[in-house]
Protein backbone atom coordinates (compact mmCIF):
# COMPACT_ATOMS: atom_id res chain seq x y z
CA UNK A 1 0.00 0.00 0.00
CA UNK A 2 3.05 2.54 0.74
CA UNK A 3 4.20 1.78 -2.95
CA UNK A 4 0.55 2.75 -3.98
CA UNK A 5 0.03 5.23 -2.24
CA UNK A 6 3.59 6.89 -3.77
CA UNK A 7 2.03 6.97 -7.48
CA UNK A 8 1.62 9.82 -9.21
CA UNK A 9 -1.93 10.25 -11.30
CA UNK A 10 -0.18 13.41 -13.36
CA UNK A 11 -1.91 13.57 -16.49
CA UNK A 12 0.84 15.11 -18.42
CA UNK A 13 4.41 15.48 -17.99
CA UNK A 14 4.33 19.87 -17.01
CA UNK A 15 1.97 18.38 -14.73
CA UNK A 16 4.29 15.78 -13.76
CA UNK A 17 7.22 18.01 -13.55
CA UNK A 18 5.09 20.45 -11.16
CA UNK A 19 4.73 17.63 -8.81
CA UNK A 20 7.97 17.01 -8.74
CA UNK A 21 9.25 20.54 -7.67
CA UNK A 22 7.21 20.48 -4.85
CA UNK A 23 8.54 17.13 -3.40
CA UNK A 24 9.52 17.08 0.24
CA UNK A 25 9.61 13.37 0.79
CA UNK A 26 13.59 12.52 1.30
CA UNK A 27 14.36 14.58 4.44
CA UNK A 28 18.19 14.03 3.58
CA UNK A 29 17.88 15.06 0.36
CA UNK A 30 15.97 18.20 1.11
CA UNK A 31 18.28 19.06 3.86
CA UNK A 32 21.08 18.65 1.60
CA UNK A 33 20.08 20.17 -1.21
CA UNK A 34 18.67 23.59 0.51
CA UNK A 35 21.64 23.56 2.34
CA UNK A 36 23.60 23.69 -0.19
CA UNK A 37 21.59 26.11 -1.83
CA UNK A 38 22.20 28.74 0.77
CA UNK A 39 25.98 27.42 1.54
CA UNK A 40 27.14 27.93 -2.44
CA UNK A 41 29.90 27.55 -3.71
CA UNK A 42 32.37 30.87 -3.70
CA UNK A 43 32.32 31.09 -7.61
CA UNK A 44 28.77 31.21 -7.45
CA UNK A 45 27.95 33.55 -4.24
CA UNK A 46 26.46 36.04 -6.03
CA UNK A 47 23.66 33.70 -7.61
CA UNK A 48 20.14 32.19 -6.30
CA UNK A 49 20.20 28.75 -6.59
CA UNK A 50 17.06 26.57 -7.16
CA UNK A 51 17.70 24.13 -4.59
CA UNK A 52 14.10 22.10 -5.26
CA UNK A 53 13.66 18.92 -7.07
CA UNK A 54 14.68 19.26 -10.51
CA UNK A 55 11.98 18.52 -13.46
CA UNK A 56 12.51 16.50 -16.54
CA UNK A 57 13.45 19.09 -19.94
CA UNK A 58 12.44 19.01 -23.32
CA UNK A 59 9.82 17.60 -25.26
CA UNK A 60 6.22 16.65 -23.37
CA UNK A 61 6.07 14.67 -26.51
CA UNK A 62 10.11 12.75 -26.82
CA UNK A 63 10.33 10.27 -29.28
CA UNK A 64 14.17 9.93 -27.34
CA UNK A 65 14.26 9.78 -23.91
CA UNK A 66 17.79 10.18 -21.65
CA UNK A 67 18.12 9.33 -17.98
CA UNK A 68 20.54 10.24 -16.45
CA UNK A 69 21.45 9.43 -12.34
CA UNK A 70 20.72 12.69 -10.18
CA UNK A 71 20.86 16.61 -10.47
CA UNK A 72 24.26 18.20 -9.78
CA UNK A 73 24.25 20.03 -5.97
CA UNK A 74 26.35 23.50 -8.16
CA UNK A 75 24.69 22.24 -11.28
CA UNK A 76 20.83 21.84 -11.91
CA UNK A 77 20.17 22.01 -8.06
CA UNK A 78 21.50 25.76 -8.78
CA UNK A 79 20.31 26.22 -11.72
CA UNK A 80 17.29 24.46 -12.11
CA UNK A 81 17.52 22.55 -15.28
CA UNK A 82 18.58 19.05 -15.26
CA UNK A 83 22.27 18.49 -16.84
CA UNK A 84 22.69 22.61 -16.51
CA UNK A 85 25.57 24.75 -14.99
CA UNK A 86 28.07 21.87 -14.56
CA UNK A 87 31.01 20.06 -16.74
CA UNK A 88 28.53 16.73 -17.20
CA UNK A 89 25.97 19.22 -18.66
CA UNK A 90 28.65 20.61 -21.25
CA UNK A 91 29.99 17.50 -22.29
CA UNK A 92 25.98 16.24 -23.03
CA UNK A 93 24.51 19.53 -24.25
CA UNK A 94 27.56 20.16 -26.75
CA UNK A 95 27.12 16.63 -28.07
CA UNK A 96 23.33 16.93 -28.33
CA UNK A 97 24.36 20.05 -30.39
CA UNK A 98 26.96 18.51 -32.41
CA UNK A 99 24.32 15.88 -33.41
CA UNK A 100 21.01 18.16 -34.37
CA UNK A 101 19.54 17.99 -31.11
CA UNK A 102 19.80 20.89 -28.89
CA UNK A 103 19.70 24.12 -30.12
CA UNK A 104 22.87 25.50 -28.58
CA UNK A 105 25.98 23.96 -28.12
CA UNK A 106 26.22 24.95 -23.56
CA UNK A 107 23.39 25.09 -21.11
CA UNK A 108 24.05 27.68 -18.74
CA UNK A 109 20.78 28.49 -17.25
CA UNK A 110 16.79 28.20 -18.14
CA UNK A 111 16.75 31.33 -19.63
CA UNK A 112 19.55 30.70 -21.98
CA UNK A 113 17.03 29.94 -25.11
CA UNK A 114 18.44 26.19 -25.33
CA UNK A 115 15.61 23.95 -27.03
CA UNK A 116 16.06 20.17 -27.27
CA UNK A 117 14.70 18.68 -30.72
CA UNK A 118 11.71 15.59 -29.83
CA UNK A 119 14.06 14.64 -27.04
CA UNK A 120 13.28 14.57 -23.02
CA UNK A 121 16.38 14.70 -20.47
CA UNK A 122 15.31 13.53 -16.79
CA UNK A 123 17.32 11.50 -13.99
CA UNK A 124 16.11 8.73 -11.29
CA UNK A 125 16.48 10.42 -8.25
CA UNK A 126 15.35 14.41 -8.57
CA UNK A 127 17.06 15.79 -6.10
CA UNK A 128 21.24 16.66 -5.70
CA UNK A 129 22.02 13.69 -3.47
CA UNK A 130 25.34 14.52 -0.81
CA UNK A 131 28.91 12.89 -3.00
CA UNK A 132 26.52 12.37 -6.00
CA UNK A 133 25.11 8.96 -4.26
CA UNK A 134 21.56 8.90 -3.05
CA UNK A 135 21.15 6.04 -0.87
CA UNK A 136 18.50 2.78 -1.99
CA UNK A 137 15.92 3.82 -0.21
CA UNK A 138 15.94 7.61 -1.40
CA UNK A 139 15.85 5.80 -5.09
CA UNK A 140 13.22 3.84 -4.41
CA UNK A 141 11.15 6.96 -2.74
CA UNK A 142 11.78 8.73 -6.11
CA UNK A 143 10.88 5.50 -8.32
CA UNK A 144 6.89 6.33 -9.10
CA UNK A 145 7.81 9.69 -10.45
CA UNK A 146 10.23 7.85 -13.24
CA UNK A 147 7.59 5.57 -13.29
CA UNK A 148 5.21 7.68 -14.37
CA UNK A 149 7.55 9.63 -16.43
CA UNK A 150 7.42 7.09 -18.41
CA UNK A 151 4.03 5.66 -18.93
CA UNK A 152 3.56 9.08 -19.94
CA UNK A 153 6.66 9.04 -22.30
CA UNK A 154 6.11 5.36 -23.91
CA UNK A 155 3.57 6.51 -25.98
CA UNK A 156 6.01 8.45 -28.50
CA UNK A 157 8.96 7.32 -26.94
CA UNK A 158 11.02 5.18 -29.62
CA UNK A 159 14.55 5.21 -27.57
CA UNK A 160 15.43 5.70 -24.46
CA UNK A 161 19.49 6.40 -23.63
CA UNK A 162 20.84 5.43 -19.82
CA UNK A 163 24.18 7.85 -18.55
CA UNK A 164 25.69 4.62 -16.48
CA UNK A 165 24.94 1.55 -14.61
CA UNK A 166 22.37 3.71 -12.07
CA UNK A 167 20.15 4.74 -14.89
CA UNK A 168 20.74 1.75 -17.20
CA UNK A 169 19.52 -0.13 -13.72
CA UNK A 170 16.17 1.71 -13.22
CA UNK A 171 15.25 1.61 -17.32
CA UNK A 172 15.09 -2.18 -17.40
CA UNK A 173 13.34 -1.99 -13.78
CA UNK A 174 10.39 0.08 -14.56
CA UNK A 175 9.60 -0.83 -17.64
CA UNK A 176 9.28 -4.75 -16.68
CA UNK A 177 6.96 -3.39 -14.36
CA UNK A 178 5.35 -1.45 -17.15
CA UNK A 179 4.68 -4.82 -18.50
CA UNK A 180 7.53 -4.90 -21.40
CA UNK A 181 8.80 -8.24 -22.50
CA UNK A 182 12.64 -7.43 -21.51
CA UNK A 183 15.79 -9.34 -20.31
CA UNK A 184 18.49 -7.40 -18.49
CA UNK A 185 21.65 -6.83 -20.57
CA UNK A 186 24.61 -6.06 -18.57
CA UNK A 187 25.61 -2.24 -18.47
CA UNK A 188 28.36 -1.80 -20.52
CA UNK A 189 29.20 1.26 -22.40
CA UNK A 190 27.36 1.10 -26.26
CA UNK A 191 25.32 -2.27 -24.81
CA UNK A 192 21.80 -2.03 -26.06
CA UNK A 193 18.79 -4.52 -26.41
CA UNK A 194 15.72 -3.53 -28.96
CA UNK A 195 12.40 -5.41 -28.78
CA UNK A 196 9.51 -5.15 -29.72
CA UNK A 197 5.97 -4.38 -27.49
CA UNK A 198 2.44 -4.13 -28.53
CA UNK A 199 3.37 -3.79 -32.04
CA UNK A 200 6.04 -1.13 -31.00
CA UNK A 201 9.78 -1.54 -31.97
CA UNK A 202 11.58 0.19 -29.03
CA UNK A 203 16.05 0.66 -28.59
CA UNK A 204 17.34 0.97 -25.35
CA UNK A 205 20.87 2.14 -25.03
CA UNK A 206 23.60 2.56 -22.42
CA UNK A 207 26.18 5.13 -22.49
CA UNK A 208 29.25 6.24 -19.52
CA UNK A 209 27.79 9.14 -17.63
CA UNK A 210 29.64 12.46 -18.44
CA UNK A 211 31.10 12.82 -15.48
CA UNK A 212 33.75 13.88 -14.50
CA UNK A 213 35.88 11.28 -13.39
CA UNK A 214 34.62 9.59 -16.93
CA UNK A 215 35.82 12.63 -18.90
CA UNK A 216 38.37 13.72 -16.83
CA UNK A 217 40.46 10.08 -17.35
CA UNK A 218 39.31 9.00 -20.58
CA UNK A 219 37.11 6.42 -20.48
CA UNK A 220 34.44 8.55 -21.98
CA UNK A 221 35.31 10.38 -24.64
CA UNK A 222 33.17 13.16 -26.96
CA UNK A 223 32.87 10.38 -29.91
CA UNK A 224 32.25 7.47 -27.57
CA UNK A 225 29.18 9.85 -26.40
CA UNK A 226 28.28 11.19 -29.65
CA UNK A 227 28.10 8.17 -30.98
CA UNK A 228 25.50 6.77 -28.65
CA UNK A 229 23.27 9.44 -28.71
CA UNK A 230 23.36 9.26 -32.54
CA UNK A 231 22.58 5.95 -32.56
CA UNK A 232 19.39 6.73 -30.25
CA UNK A 233 18.16 9.79 -32.27
CA UNK A 234 18.62 8.18 -35.59
CA UNK A 235 16.20 5.33 -34.13
CA UNK A 236 14.14 7.75 -32.94
CA UNK A 237 13.95 9.85 -36.35
CA UNK A 238 14.91 12.84 -34.29
CA UNK A 239 18.47 12.87 -36.28
CA UNK A 240 19.77 11.73 -40.09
Amino acid sequence: MEWLDRLSTAKSLPLLDKEIIGCHKCPRLVQWREEVAVVKRKSYEDQDYWGKAIPGFGSDKPKLLIVGLAPGAHGANRTGRIFTGDSSGDWLYGALHKIGIAKIATSTSVDDGQKLKDTRIICVVRCAPPGNKPLNEERDMCAPYFLRDLELSIATTKAIIGLGSFAWDAIFKTLKQMGHPIKKVKFAHGASLKYTHNGREYLLLASYHPSQQNTFTGKLTRPMLESVLKKGGRFASVVQ
